[in-house]
């Protein structure tokens, strides 16, 4: 059975689902923040987590007051409510894409509330050598949507994700189109600036667990993670399929999800 509740959070509230038994685990939503997004993988990890999940403030079922960029911090903020909400912790916490670097920044300032984290394909680009170049891409995304060519934006974010590229769509409207114009518009160069507070992670006590899809191999989403795991020390681990492996791959995503947990 599914439970629905309501978080409030600083200028909004959160739409927060939880299902299944045992120890809790969080999922942190990447991309355009639904928790829908994560509802396959979520259902094969019921029989063993209780699983949060929860929309991202201003998508799906929550809400958003508030005018301007959306940091990372406050999305990280927002984590932290949604984990006192359920109050449990310390618990285990995974986030793919954008919901990783809202990972990396909760377990940063708040390690006493996350046991360990699975840290799949963050989109941490100042990690990388040729950083300029994807922050200016980002950058031209945005001013494409901004322009009101969304659909060329999310094509042109599309195309550089590992099996994420998209169907011809010439005559039909995107569907989401206002929820892809809030990321682009809102969060997109918040996302793509954030560096990951790399001093401050070495020091907790949180397992930290950077993941790539080994479908992703020599896309740009793939090193992230691996230089991640490189400044900490860490391991590097591939797991199946490629970026959108959680929603496409759902049964043997969620397979390695719960052998990374278990070896944390």
């Amino acid at each position: 059975m599914i439970s629905e509740s309501r978080c409030p959070v600083s200028g909004g509230e959160l739409r927060v689902l939880r299902g299944g038994d045992g120890p809790v685990l969080l999922l942190i939503a990447g991309g355009i923040g639904g928790a829908d997004s994560y509802r396959a993988l979520a259902k094969q990890l019921y029989p063993h987590y209780t699983v949060v999940t929860y929309d991202r403030r201003g998508y799906g079922g929550s809400t958003d007051e508030t005018t301007g960029p959306v940091g990372v911090a406050r999305q990280a903020d927002d984590a932290l409510a949604v984990l006192e909400l359920v109050g449990a912790g310390p618990v285990a916490v995974f986030g793919s894409s954008a919901g990783a670097s809202i990972g990396l920044d909760l377990v940063a300032r708040y390690p006493d509330r996350v046991s360990a984290f699975v840290a799949h394909e963050p989109p941490a680009v100042r990690l990388m050598p040729d950083a300029s170049g994807w922050l200016a891409d980002a950058a031209e995304q945005v001013r494409l949507a901004r322009s009101g060519d969304v659909l060329g934006a999310v094509t042109r974010f599309a195309d550089a994700i590992a099996g994420a590229a998209l169907p011809d769509l010439p005559r039909l409207r995107l569907p989401n189109e206002a929820a892809w114009l809030r990321l682009f518009d809102r969060e997109f160069t918040a996302f793509y600036d954030y560096l990951p507070d790399l001093a401050a992670l070495r020091r907790v006590s949180t397992e930290i667990l950077p993941v790539a899809g080994e479908g992703s191999r020599g896309w740009y989403h793939y090193q992230p993670a691996r230089l991640l795991a490189l400044e900490l020390g860490l391991p590097f681990t591939e797991v199946p399929g490629a970026h959108l492996a959680p929603q496409r791959n759902p049964a043997k995503f969620a397979a390695a999800l719960r052998d990374l947990l278990a070896g944390a």
